[in-house]
């Protein structure tokens, strides 16, 4: 059988494909009630702002799973052996794409029914995107990619990417060479938009202001460090670091907030066996002039923990088999950013933040403490977490396009 020549050839081909009902699909899991936003993620960077964007979607709207409506979820679709991303969220499901054939097509749409698609970059499914648009799917292309528009096979498919593309509702280009490719491509101005990147950005965190105004007084003039989502087993390190950094900065005063509240008994046995001069947050403790580490082990007062610090070491990342925390929220309180090497469930974000110059790797104690030897000057800390600031904000105009966006669309889909 000679190669299709064009779109609709190739839609002939793919039917032709099908070995059976269903071919090439497998379910991961039941359809849930409630609206379902499918997001395709062509990279791993789009797959954690898809799913921050659903996070934020859902809190916006009152939503959550278990609600009795269904709430709302995320299915999240990947493809070409790209796999799960490694920091699942409670909003998402995961589902592979593995054939471009019209029976797999009509499985998935017949299981999911999703509600509506946002399709991130590109690589485009002719198969799967023309089934959507006829079962009245609305598609969305986000952080269009002008590198990413056309697959290396479809040398023989010319009109295939400007047909794909008209299928969409909305398209928003992530620069403007992406654009002139889509309107080289045949695409109408009136759907088209530069919008620039979209990508996983930083959320404020919920704080007590007089309480943070109290203690940024009791802690006058004391350099503030936090070590945030601490795991147990890093706490000897960073309290080694705290020793000897308080060398050159006798009055450094660390924050210590434990990753598992159930760890929290295991960190009071180490701050009283090394005869630490602590405080519990949880008993109402208090810093005073002589006190040096304050326990900070109560759930939902991050934001005013990472408000106070000017360096917030992010935890869970110094030993092997760890996989990190999420660096965007320092970022967004103005905290300049210190890791571990094991960051693997957040390494695009890092890798961000480091090539901006907003956060700095360390591998054990003694590069934790000349970090914080370095940083407890002001002024270097504060060019960091500027630096910081400035990635986590990037974009967020984008992020605010598409919730509102999505905002009218789960509107009119309400009130059908």
């Amino acid at each position: 059988m000679p190669p299709p020549r064009n779109l609709g050839s190739y839609l002939d081909w793919a039917r032709r494909g099908t070995t059976g009902a269903g071919a090439g699909f497998v379910a991961s899991g039941e359809r849930p009630e409630g609206t379902i936003v499918w997001g395709h993620a062509t990279s791993l960077e789009r797959a954690n702002a898809l799913m921050q964007l659903v996070e934020r979607l859902s809190a916006q709207r009152g939503n959550a799973p278990g609600m009795a409506d269904g709430g709302l979820h995320l299915l999240l679709t990947t493809g070409d052996g790209m796999g799960l991303p490694s920091s699942p969220r409670l909003l998402m499901i995961h589902q592979p794409l593995e054939a471009d054939t019209a029976g797999a097509a009509a499985a998935f749409l017949a299981h999911w029914r999703p509600d509506i698609c946002l399709w991130t970059g590109g690589d485009l499914w002719p198969a799967l995107l023309t089934a959507a648009d006829g079962a009245g799917v609305p598609l969305i292309l986000v952080d269009a990619d002008a590198n990413m528009l056309e697959r290396s096979s479809w040398r023989w498919l010319p009109d295939a990417t400007g047909a794909l593309l008209n299928r969409f509702r909305c398209i928003m280009a992530r620069s403007e060479a992406s654009a002139r490719a889509l309107r080289h491509n045949g695409l109408s101005a009136d759907r088209l938009t530069v919008t620039g990147i979209f990508q996983e950005g930083a959320i404020a965190l919920p704080y007590d202001e007089p309480l943070r105004d109290k203690m940024a007084n009791t802690l006058r003039g004391r350099p503030i460090w936090l070590a945030a989502m601490l795991a147990h087993k890093e706490l000897e390190m960073v309290l080694a670091a705290h020793r000897q950094a308080s060398r050159l900065a006798h009055r450094l005063f660390l924050i210590v907030a434990p990753g598992d509240p159930d760890e929290t008994d295991a960190f009071h046995d180490t701050l009283r066996h090394g005869k630490w001069r602590y405080v519990t947050w949880s008993q109402g403790g208090m810093p005073e002039e002589a006190t040096q580490v304050l326990l900070a082990d109560t759930v939902g007062e991050m934001g005013l923990w990472y408000r106070l610090a000017t360096i917030s070491f992010m935890g869970n990342s110094l030993l092997p088999g760890m996989t990190g925390s999420d660096p965007n929220l320092p970022a967004a309180h103005g905290s300049a950013i210190v890791y571990g090497p094991n960051v693997a469930r957040y390494l695009p974000s890092y890798k961000r933040y480091a090539g901006a110059g907003g956060a700095r790797i360390v591998r054990d104690a003694d590069t934790l403490a000349g970090a914080l030897a370095h940083l407890i000057a002001a002024d270097r800390s504060a060019t960091m977490a500027r630096a910081a600031w400035e990635i986590a904000t990037d974009g967020a105009e984008v992020t605010d396009l598409i919730l509102e966006l999505l905002h009218d669309m789960i509107d009119d889909l309400e009130l059908r």
